[in-house]
């Protein structure tokens, strides 16, 4: 842990950090499992981003819709103290389905219209949350043409590829035919993201959420293409709260929404399997 960001630790402890240790899964940052003086265990998010704002969604989501996120003690732009969570167990069917309960009563948070409060993170991208009253052109508009954009303005996405995904936004109002209310996600559902009973029972926390009002298929979607959730997760969704049919075909155009994110974060490797998704579509 960097001088300036233990000095930051100890003045909002009141107390020395006694041992830090780096944890896996700083995409944006680096994390650190810290233990305090006196005994306490945080964890010490340090970033290039304002993590302000990852405090301010894990408030929210705590709040508005009770869904278990770690508890924020102390943020700053640049450090984000956070309640130490524990749980590396495995993604049991047990856990899956108790995965499917936790978005189901977080899909149930709802609003008049799509969007959120502020503008939310991905990765280290900005997602603009401007409120919309049409799911598709808030999807279009917001997800699929500022990624697309943004992408070919970073020179990631080549001209022909980009132009195959404004294809796709012209077309959605027939590839997403159904009409969605808006419903809280979490926004990044992956194994890295959940903290797991180590008795495979069920999720203790998630983590670094990437928020808004969406079509809950894109959780759903996500869910599926990170291999997060499997058939014991859609069982249980669909018990409890339900499936339209077409969900699976909707997901593959949803999944044109992370792929590029990938793209810009990791590049080539993820053109080629935007440009099959793309295909798949008929783009």
């Amino acid at each position: 842990m960097e001088d300036v960001t233990r000095t930051a630790v100890e003045n909002w402890a009141g107390c020395a950090v006694a041992a830090a240790t780096t944890l896996d899964g700083g995409e944006v940052g680096v994390v650190h499992r810290a233990t305090l003086a006196d005994g306490r265990r945080v964890v010490v998010k340090t970033a290039e981003t304002d993590l302000t704002t990852e405090a301010r969604m894990l408030r929210y989501l705590a709040e508005e819709s009770g869904l278990a996120v770690p508890e924020v003690f102390h943020a700053t732009p640049e450090v984000l103290v956070l309640e130490f969570v524990p749980g590396d167990g495995e993604l049991t069917p047990a856990v899956e389905r108790n995965l499917a309960d936790r978005l189901a009563g977080l899909h149930g948070t709802s609003a008049e219209v799509f969007g959120f409060p502020f503008d939310t993170p991905t990765g280290r991208f900005r997602q603009p949350n401007l409120w919309t009253e049409d799911w598709v052109t808030f999807f279009g508009e917001y997800r699929l043409a500022h990624a697309a954009e943004s992408a070919a303005d970073e020179e990631v996405l080549p001209a022909t590829t980009a132009e195959r995904v404004a294809a796709v936004v012209d077309d959605l109002p027939e590839l997403l035919d159904h009409d969605p209310e808006p419903a809280l996600i979490h926004g990044d559902v992956w194994r890295e993201n959940l903290r797991v009973d180590g008795d495979g029972d069920g999720v203790r926390a998630f983590l670094d959420p990437a928020c808004y009002y969406a079509d809950p298929e894109v959780e759903l979607a996500y869910v599926e293409w990170t291999n997060t959730g499997g058939e014991a997760f859609f069982e249980r969704y669909r018990e409890v709260i339900g499936l339209a049919e077409g969900f699976h075909e909707r997901a593959t155009v949803y999944r044109l929404s992370p792929l590029l994110t990938h793209v810009r974060h990791f590049g080539d490797e993820y053109l080629d399997p935007l440009r099959e998704t793309l295909s798949g579509l008929g783009y």
